[in-house]
């Protein structure tokens, strides 16, 4: 009796899960956007570099313009992340602590990111007055903000408007500190929490 081969089958998939498929995707489209700039790209180097049929990207993407919108927004999303991480470490008592965090993790953040900024927001112009980006950060320091008001540690008659001058003095700030000296640029963080402070006027006892 001849006994019959069993087929092995492998453990391995024959394809990438989608979500590891669309990383790769936008992982390639990101190094070319910096590299090259996102008006030279074209939709056919991107799959070229990640390695996926042209079809796969419009399966994802309409047009190279969405795809640009999600690689904001995953970086917004991981600048927030990050951030938020560094915020949650402190006791959620010491505002003044959480502010600090706020503001050192954010420009860390900012600057180990500001190759991908600058090749994702370079000369972006939005239609209208609405950033949504921008905002979703505002809204953090807003939350911590207004956690310190609660907290009695500062009063302050215009929470908003405090997180939006925060947001544009820390994007400012560090984009003038690219052209500093690294020394000048390790006192940033500590002089930008100072500036902040002051200007919230907290409540000591």
């Amino acid at each position: 009796m001849v006994a019959m081969k069993t087929k092995k089958t492998s453990s391995v998939p024959r394809t990438k899960p989608a979500e590891v498929r669309l990383d790769e995707l936008m992982d390639a489209a990101q190094h070319l956007f910096i590299t090259k700039g996102i008006e030279s790209t074209t939709v056919s180097e991107i799959v070229r570099d990640a390695q996926v049929a042209k079809g796969t990207f419009y399966h994802y993407f309409p047009s190279k313009n969405e795809m640009l919108s999600a690689l904001r927004e995953r970086f917004t999303q991981i600048f927030i992340e990050r951030i938020q991480q560094a915020v949650d470490n402190c006791p959620s008592n010491d505002s003044i602590a959480r502010l600090r965090a706020w503001c050192d993790a954010g420009i860390a953040a900012y600057f180990d990111g500001m190759d991908v900024h600058d090749a994702l927001y370079h000369d972006h112009h939005y239609p209208t007055r609405s950033n949504k980006d921008r905002d979703a950060v505002v809204e953090q320091i807003l939350t911590i903000l207004n956690d310190g008001s609660a907290c009695g540690a500062w009063k302050l008659a215009n929470p908003r408007l405090t997180a939006i001058i925060m947001y544009h003095g820390m994007h400012g700030a560090v984009d003038d500190a690219m052209a500093s000296d690294q020394d000048e640029k390790n006192k940033l963080s500590h002089q930008l929490t100072e500036e902040f402070l002051r200007l919230i006027s907290p409540v000591h006892p």
